[in-house]
């Protein structure tokens, strides 16, 4: 068992005290000028404001509209009635202030080997009236139950994580059924969206961030639940991104790539143009069997520091492969292993990334699924991502747009304010880092780290 000695960074957790947020007032009145030009009237841009305040202000439990504004506003129905309006019918267009959202991540945390991250997040909802609500499985309470759904796209860099754009996913009963049209037409659904997977709207997400070029990434990454979606990951390859997808361990490849060959012709009928693999080369095999041949010195341990969990201690192993695509060999790539020290449970992976891309690199990519996660569990217990009582396709929007900002706002404060990357929080993190190296070393799992 190899062990690696230097402990592996992965991103800045938000930190901010209710006391640091409390004292943001100006701070928030500046991030609202950067939006306000965007919003092409006079009340919206009020409105706009009053919601934001409203997010973020601690000491508002639920973040509905109503609560908010009374907070923010004090006992005013027209006021209530106005936030209602702007928020579940209002005519401002959210791809113009996601582009600028997205151009402000870029200042705030763009990295040239930045990572997007792919993730669902679900709404649980009484009744049938909000848009897209069905009975299906809800992540939130790990069930099926009356819920909405979301994909999101995130973004994470040395500097810190927020979100970047998100999507409502809509049921195929919701696009296609005629017992749904009034549904649809109730909650202003735009007659021309189709049916899309999840996949399909993350694979949207993706390619349009690219096309926009607004803030560097090199990487992708997300869950099995959409690493195993083959397409996704060529069509990731195909913008020359480097994809680091977790995969189901029925997932098959190969070690050493097979010979393939094209049918000699017989001399009759059509001539075989499509390869097949050489007869007697080696079949694919699932990622777990491929896992559970190799060798216990082959892996390697390594600390990686893992949000608020701090230093976590994961066994690492990388080989080369070549992925299936259709029965026969299609892209090389990475596998990664990554095996939990205390449970043994083995997660599997697969990356497109070079050859030659370090172990220490694949490890801590590894280690990035969760501040999305983090972005939802923040975002829905701080943020009122989940408090929206609007029915509409634009509500479902508008909310989760401001929603973005909002979070995007806290994490730039921090920023600016220092918090993520003063002398004693590093000391702090290193001295973490350092404790769970030498536990690993009193237990008999190789040298701690220097």
């Amino acid at each position: 068992m190899a062990t690696q000695t230097d402990p592996i960074e992965t991103t800045v957790a938000l930190s901010l005290t209710r006391e640091d947020i409390q004292g943001l007032g100006e701070e928030l009145r500046a991030y609202h000028a950067i939006f306000a030009p965007l919003f092409a009237r006079k009340e919206q841009r009020e409105w706009a404001a009053v919601y934001l305040e409203g997010l973020v202000t601690p000491s508002i439990e639920r973040k509905s509209i109503e609560p908010m504004v009374l907070a923010i506003q004090g006992v005013d129905g027209n006021a209530v009635r106005a936030v209602q309006q702007f928020i579940g019918a209002g005519a401002w267009e959210d791809d113009v202030i996601l582009q600028r959202h997205r151009a402000e991540v870029a200042v705030t945390l763009g990295e040239e080997d930045g990572v997007l991250t792919v993730d669902g997040s679900d709404f649980p909802k009484q009744g049938k009236e909000s848009v897209g609500v069905k009975r299906q499985y809800c992540g939130q309470l790990g069930k099926r139950a009356n819920c909405q759904a979301g994909v999101f796209l995130g973004y994470v860099s040395s500097q810190g994580f927020t979100l970047l754009d998100r999507r409502l996913y809509l049921p195929v009963e919701w696009i296609r059924s005629p017992q749904y049209a009034e549904r649809r037409e109730k909650c202003g659904v735009p007659p021309g969206v189709a049916f899309r997977t999840k996949n399909e709207l993350a694979w949207e997400m993706i390619e349009s961030l690219a096309r926009e070029g607004s803030v560097p990434h090199r990487w992708v990454a997300f869950d099995e639940a959409f690493g195993r979606d083959s397409v996704l990951l060529d069509r990731i390859a195909g913008l020359g991104l480097w994809y680091f997808a977790e995969v189901p361990q029925d997932t098959r490849a190969w070690l050493q790539r097979p010979a393939t060959e094209v049918p000699a012709w017989s001399g009759r009928g059509r001539k075989p143009t499509h390869p097949r693999i050489v007869e007697g080369q080696p079949e694919a095999q699932a990622v777990s069997d491929l896992a559970a041949a190799c060798s216990g010195q082959a892996w390697t341990r390594c600390a990686i520091k893992e949000g608020t969990k701090g230093p976590i201690l994961a066994d690492f192993l990388a080989l080369r492969g070549t992925a299936v695509r259709e029965d026969l060999p299609g892209p090389e790539v990475w596998l990664v292993l990554r095996r939990n020290t205390e449970t043994g449970e083995v997660k599997y992976f697969l990356s497109n990334a070079p050859a030659d891309t370090p172990l220490s690199t694949l490890a801590r990519i590894a280690g990035l699924r969760w501040p999305i996660e983090t972005c939802f569990e923040e975002g829905k217990q701080y943020l009122g991502m989940g408090h929206y009582e609007v029915r509409t396709w634009k509500g479902w929007h508008h909310h989760m747009t401001l929603c973005l900002l909002a979070h995007h706002f806290l994490v730039r404060a921090q920023q600016r304010l220092k918090k993520n990357a003063g002398t004693h929080a590093a000391a702090d993190g290193s001295v973490a880092v350092r404790r769970a190296s030498e536990t690993a070393h009193r237990r008999g799992m190789g040298p701690p780290c220097p």
